[in-house]
C-alpha cells in the first residue's frame, strides 16, 4: 500500500527483496501478434534484475503493465460509471462492479471506487508504477549487455511512462505530489510526508518529462509482431496535447469552485484567474502533434472495399466503425492503444448481441437514450434544430418503407421514429430493435437483423442476458469478428487511447479558444470529420438545415459544435466522463435520468415507450475530482482531501 509512506514501503521492500518488483514478459496471445501484451513472470531481487538486459527488459515491460487500461469496462474511469454506457440491471455481478456503484452515486472518500492512488477498489495503484519507472530509471545504467541505443530508447519510454501516470492522476484528483525521485530509505519523517503540488506545477513536470522523452522515441514501431503498443513519437506529442488543453480547460483553469481549494502551506492548488494564453500553448502542442503525427503516416481510416459485394452506405458504415476496431497495423488513424487487448475480448462481448447458440457473458451493456439522441440528422445538425424532423413525435413508431432506411432498417419493420434519418455514425455506432448490423463472414458482407423485443432472438429471454436501454454498441464490436460460431469469436483489438480524430478536434477546440471569431481555420477540422462521417461541412450544414443558421459564427455556437462533435465522433472510447469534467459540463450531463425503451417489453406498442432506469444521480461540484481515501490522509496528514469530501 503506498499511501506516499515511503519510508516504510521502502524499509519492507529492502527487508523482503531487495526493492521487490513485479516482473512482466512479454507474450502474445494467439492471433494477436499486433500487441505488445504483458504477463506476470514471477519477481526478483535488486541484485539479479538489472543484471542483463532480458531481466531489465521484463522490468521495463512491469512499468508498461501499469498504464490504465480502457479496455476494461467496469474499472475505467471513462467507461461504465458516467452517463454513456449502462449495464443489464438484471445482473447482480455486475450491479456490485465498480464502475456500476459509481454510476449510481456511491462514490465515497471512505473507501473510493476505482481508487488509481492507492491502487483499491477496481483502481491501479498508479504511484507504485511511477515507483517502479523511478527504479527503472536509477538502475537502468547497470545493465552490461544492452546496446546504448536500446537503453537510451528504453529510459524515453519509461520517462514517458512516469509523465503519463502523473498525467492520470492529474485528470482523476487535480494537484497531486510530484515524485520525480524515490525517496531514499533513511528520509526524514518531514520529507516522507510530501504534499500536493499546484496544477500548474504538475502540468510543467509532466510535459517537460515528456519532451525529454521525446528525441529518442522511435518515428515508428517497425517489429510490429513484437513491439506495436510501445511508445512513439507520435504518442509523446499526442499525450503532450492533451496534458495542455486540459491545463487551458475550465475545470484547472480559473476554476472559482476552488478558491479556497489550498494545501496545509496556504498555496493555493487550483488557480482562481483564468489564463487564456495557456490555450495559445496547448494549440502549439496540437500543432505540433499532428504534424508528427502525419509525417509518422497517421491518416484518418477508411476500409478498403476487397472483392466484398456492399453498398456504398455499407461501406461508410465499417469505415466509421473500423476506425475505431481495426487494429494500428491496418489503421493509421490509431496513434496509441493500450499494450495489453486480453480484457477488450470482455469488452466486445458485453456489447455484441446474442448471435451465437451459446451466448454467456454477451449483450449486457448498451447506450444510453441521451446517446442515441445526440447523434445529428441525416443533415448533419441536432435533432432539436432540424425543422424538417420529426423531433416532438420522436417516441413514436413508425414503419419501414424502404428508401432511404434500406441500408439501416429491416424492411417493412416498424421501429422509432427516432431511429430514422439519421447520420451515418448513428447507424455505424449504434444497433437497434429492427436495425440492421453488418458482419464480415468469410469475406463477404453479411447484414444481420437485429431482433430486439422479449422473446425475440436478441432480446431479453427469462434470466438471460439482454440490454436494457434498446440501443447495443456496434462501435465497439469488430466486423471480423465471426457469427456462426456456437460461442462468440472476437475479433480482439484494443480501443484506441488516442486517434487522429481526438487531435483535429482539440486543434477546432483550441483555434476557437484563441480566435475572436471562428473563421475557416476553425471550421476545417471538424468539417474532416463530418465529411469522413457523410456528412456535409458545419457552415453549410447549419445554413441550409439548422435553425439557428448563424451557430457556426460565434464563438460560443462553434465551442457547443465542437463539444457535441467530439462527443459523437468519440463516444464509447472513454473520452467522454473526462471531456464533460475538464469542460464543467458534467452537472448538466450526469444528472439527468437514464432512460431507455422497455426492454420487457413484447409487441411493438409495449416496447416502444420510454422507461426511466435511473433517476436519482446526484453529481454536484464535489464530483469533478475523484475522493482521497480518508485512511492516506491520516497516514500523511501533508495531503489535504478535494473539496466537498
Amino acid at each position: 500500500m503506498w499511501n506516499f509512506n515511503c519510508k516504510y514501503i521502502m524499509k519492507q521492500i529492502i527487508k523482503t527483496a531487495k526493492l521487490l518488483a513485479l516482473f512482466f514478459t512479454a507474450v502474445l496471445f494467439p492471433g494477436c501478434s499486433d500487441y505488445l501484451d504483458v504477463v506476470p513472470d514471477g519477481v526478483a531481487t535488486m541484485d539479479n534484475a538489472f543484471s542483463n538486459r532480458i531481466n531489465s527488459e521484463k522490468f521495463l515491460f512491469s512499468c508498461y503493465n501499469m498504464l490504465p487500461n480502457q479496455n476494461d469496462p467496469f474499472t475505467y474511469p471513462g467507461n461504465v460509471g458516467a452517463d454513456e454506457i449502462w449495464w443489464d440491471i438484471d445482473v447482480t455481478g455486475l450491479n456490485n462492479r465498480s464502475g456500476a456503484r459509481m454510476a449510481r452515486n456511491d462514490q465515497n472518500s471512505a473507501d473510493p471506487f476505482q481508487n488509481y492512488w492507492d491502487g483499491r477498489r477496481d483502481g491501479r495503484g498508479l504511484w507504485i508504477g511511477i515507483r517502479d519507472c523511478n527504479i527503472f530509471l536509477d538502475n537502468i545504467e547497470r545493465v552490461p549487455d544492452l546496446e546504448a541505443w536500446e537503453r537510451v530508447r528504453w529510459v524515453s519510454e519509461v520517462k514517458f511512462i512516469k509523465a503519463y501516470l502523473h498525467y492520470f492522476l492529474l485528470q482523476l484528483y487535480g494537484p497531486i505530489p510530484i515524485m520525480d525521485k524515490n525517496l531514499p530509505v533513511n528520509a526524514e519523517t518531514e520529507d516522507v510526508r510530501v504534499f500536493r503540488e499546484p496544477v500548474d506545477s504538475v502540468v510543467n513536470y509532466i510535459v517537460n518529462l515528456i519532451d525529454e522523452s521525446v528525441e529518442n522515441l522511435p518515428d515508428q514501431i517497425e517489429e510490429t509482431t513484437t513491439e506495436m503498443g510501445r511508445i512513439t513519437k507520435s504518442i509523446a506529442a499526442s499525450v503532450k496535447a492533451k496534458v495542455l488543453v486540459w491545463a487551458a480547460s475550465p475545470l484547472l483553469n480559473g476554476n472559482p469552485d476552488y478558491a479556497n481549494f489550498k494545501d496545509k502551506r496556504g498555496i493555493q492548488l487550483v488557480p482562481t484567474q483564468e489564463d487564456r494564453s495557456k490555450w495559445n500553448r496547448a494549440l502549439e502542442a496540437v500543432r505540433e502533434a499532428i504534424e508528427i503525427c502525419h509525417a509518422n503516416g497517421h491518416a484518418l481510416y477508411h476500409y478498403q472495399r476487397g472483392f466484398e459485394t456492399m453498398s456504398d452506405a455499407t461501406l461508410l458504415k465499417y469505415t466509421l466503425r473500423g476506425a475505431v476496431c481495426e487494429r494500428p497495423v491496418q489503421n493509421p488513424e490509431i496513434i496509441w492503444a493500450h499494450p495489453a487487448y486480453a480484457n477488450a475480448n470482455q469488452f466486445q462481448n458485453y456489447c455484441t448481441p446474442k448471435f451465437f447458440a451459446s451466448y454467456g457473458g454477451t449483450s449486457e451493456l448498451s447506450a444510453t437514450l441521451k446517446v442515441a439522441e445526440q447523434y445529428y440528422t441525416n443533415h448533419g445538425v441536432p435533432i432539436d434544430e432540424d425543422p424538417s424532423w420529426n423531433y416532438t413525435g420522436r417516441y413514436e413508431m413508425r414503419k419501414d418503407t424502404g428508401s432511404f432506411h434500406q441500408y439501416y432498417v429491416s424492411k417493412g419493420e416498424t421501429t422509432a421514429n427516432l431511429n430514422y434519418y439519421r447520420e451515418p455514425r448513428f447507424y455505424a455506432h449504434l444497433a437497434f430493435d429492427r436495425s440492421l448490423y453488418e458482419m464480415l463472414a468469410q469475406k463477404e458482407s453479411e447484414t444481420l437483423v437485429i431482433k430486439n423485443r422479449s422473446g425475440d432472438n436478441h432480446g431479453v429471454v427469462y434470466a438471460d442476458c439482454h440490454i436494457i436501454t434498446g440501443y447495443f454498441i456496434k462501435k465497439l464490436v469488430s466486423f471480423r469478428s465471426g457469427t456462426t460460431t456456437t460461442s462468440a469469436s472476437p475479433w480482439r483489438f484494443s480501443i484506441p487511447i488516442i486517434r487522429l480524430s481526438d487531435l483535429y478536434l482539440l486543434q477546432a477546440e483550441a483555434l476557437n479558444e484563441i480566435k475572436d471569431v471562428p473563421d475557416n481555420e476553425v471550421y476545417q477540422w471538424v468539417d474532416s470529420i463530418r465529411i469522413r462521417a457523410g456528412l456535409e461541412g458545419v457552415v453549410d450544414s447549419w445554413a441550409k438545415y439548422s435553425s439557428i443558421p448563424a451557430k457556426p459564427s460565434t464563438k460560443e455556437g462553434m465551442r457547443e459544435i465542437i463539444k457535441r462533435e467530439r462527443l459523437i465522433e468519440l463516444a464509447f472510447e472513454g473520452q467522454r466522463p473526462f471531456d464533460l469534467r475538464r469542460w464543467k459540463d458534467a452537472m448538466s450531463y450526469m444528472n439527468k435520468p437514464v432512460e431507455g425503451w422497455d426492454y420487457q417489453g413484447v409487441k411493438p406498442e409495449e416496447y416502444y415507450h420510454i422507461v426511466t432506469y435511473y433517476s436519482n444521480r446526484n453529481f454536484t461540484t464535489k464530483d469533478y475530482l475523484w475522493p482521497l481515501w480518508t485512511t492516506s490522509l491520516i497516514q500523511n496528514f501533508n495531503l489535504v482531501q478535494n473539496p466537498g469530501w
